[in-house]
């Protein structure tokens, strides 16, 4: 009971002036304190702004709710940031397992390829060495034999050396004197050895030659952090298909969010470059290059003005290029396979039907910034648009007359015609 009385004590007491002791029932604006009548008729308040206290309290309240609401607002929107950290923390550590995965998965495949090698290799060696062994044993035998049918005609020789009738040794003097010719064959000195050269002789070299028929050779490569939420990589980021389930991935700024694309890893600044894509019996898509700097949290138009350089297919049998007039290229050809030939400081873009090596369209300008290779794949219909959009691996040749220098050998396409630039 002691303590309810100390409590309603202090709470008369904040309800008091400190000065007057009087209850306080006023709020100075001017001083922004709350303060008693007798404050307000002093000469220090009189040109202040004067407010009851309830009126006071409740404009101030709604002054902080208008103030609250932004605070409101920033709290919801770093929520959503924090929940968005949280999920991108989760897709770094689902992609560390899966590309820790896959790396191993890719070694693994080199280290079979190279046991399976070093066994084939080993087991030649083994396989001469058995037979070389064998050779030797047998004509170890064979000189063993000779040796003891030798030791038989020394010991008869030397017997009848010893011999001290003159009339018996002369007597058969003819018939020793033709064994020993007889037995007096030239031994063959024959060495079989194993050919170590062959095994040794620049082996890796040779395995490394036979390697590049078995290892992934496309010349792009998928930047799986640019890829809209509905496409689909594979492993070994050389393929790409639209499944139409978008999962779950953070919308970092590198990732397309409203066109179904995907950029290349590799962008390009100068030089040539060119990559084939297999298009398969997809009835819709996209292939070119595009502007680094393009907004990839819209859909645009798949023209140059909007930093797009492409060829597509709509409709199932429509080519189109992707300029201003959206003109139509080859009506009614399905193109299995997409040569992209990209010349940046000629302002070139030139795509080629890799089937009949026949010149599709050339776009022509002037580059001012770094460019990706594209992709893009529509939604499977039904049976359609099955097969994903496959970057070509290109076929490697070997020149060994400069330095054993590994080439790209790539097919030759006729000369694209000359046409007016697109700005």
């Amino acid at each position: 009971m002691a303590n309810i009385w100390e409590k309603l004590k202090s709470e008369q007491r904040k309800e008091l002036c400190s000065v007057h002791k009087e209850k306080v029932k006023l709020f100075c604006k001017t001083d922004n304190q709350p303060m008693c009548v007798v404050c307000q008729s002093s000469k220090s308040h009189q040109s202040r702004e004067l407010l009851p206290l309830e009126e006071a309290t409740e404009e101030f309240k709604e002054e902080l709710r208008s103030l609250l609401k932004p605070v409101q607002d920033k709290k919801k929107e770093c929520d959503a940031v924090r929940n968005d950290y949280k999920r991108t923390l989760s897709h770094i550590q689902d992609q560390g397992v899966k590309t820790e995965k896959q790396i191993k998965a890719e070694f693994e495949k080199l280290h079979r390829f190279l046991r399976e090698e070093e066994r084939i290799v080993l087991k030649d060696l083994k396989l001469e060495k058995e037979e070389k062994c064998r050779e030797m044993k047998e004509r170890i035998e064979e000189i063993t034999k000779e040796i003891s049918s030798l030791s038989v005609t020394v010991q008869d020789i030397e017997q009848e050396l010893r011999e001290q009738d003159s009339i018996k040794f002369l007597t058969k003097i003819l018939e020793s004197k033709e064994r020993v010719k007889l037995t007096l064959p030239e031994p063959q000195k024959v060495y079989p050895l194993i050919n170590v050269g062959k095994y040794i002789g620049s082996l890796q070299y040779r395995v490394w030659k036979k390697m590049l028929t078995v290892i992934n050779t496309a010349p792009i490569t998928l930047d799986s952090n640019t890829a809209h939420p509905d496409l689909l990589l594979s492993e070994d980021l050389s393929t790409v298909s639209c499944h139409g389930k978008q999962q779950q991935l953070p919308r970092n700024p590198e990732r397309f969010v409203r066109s179904v694309q995907v950029l290349a890893l590799e962008g390009f600044t100068s030089g040539k470059h060119s990559w084939e894509v297999e298009v398969g019996n997809q009835t819709e898509w996209a292939v070119g290059v595009v502007n680094e700097s393009i907004n990839r949290k819209e859909a645009f138009s798949l023209i140059p003005g909007n930093g797009y350089w492409s060829v597509k297919l709509r409709d199932g049998n429509k080519n189109r290029t992707g300029d201003t007039s959206s003109k139509r290229s080859e009506p009614g050809v399905n193109m299995k396979k997409i040569r992209v030939c990209l010349d940046y400081e000629g302002g070139k873009v030139s795509f080629y039907n890799s089937e009949n090596k026949t010149h599709i369209y050339t776009f022509t300008g002037t580059f001012t910034e770094k460019l990706y290779p594209f992709f893009s794949s529509s939604l499977m219909d039904g049976s359609k648009n099955t097969d994903p959009l496959t970057i070509c691996p290109r076929r490697v040749t070997i020149q060994e007359d400069e330095g054993f220098v590994p080439i790209f050998k790539q097919n030759s396409y006729k000369e694209a015609p000359k046409i007016p630039k697109h700005h």
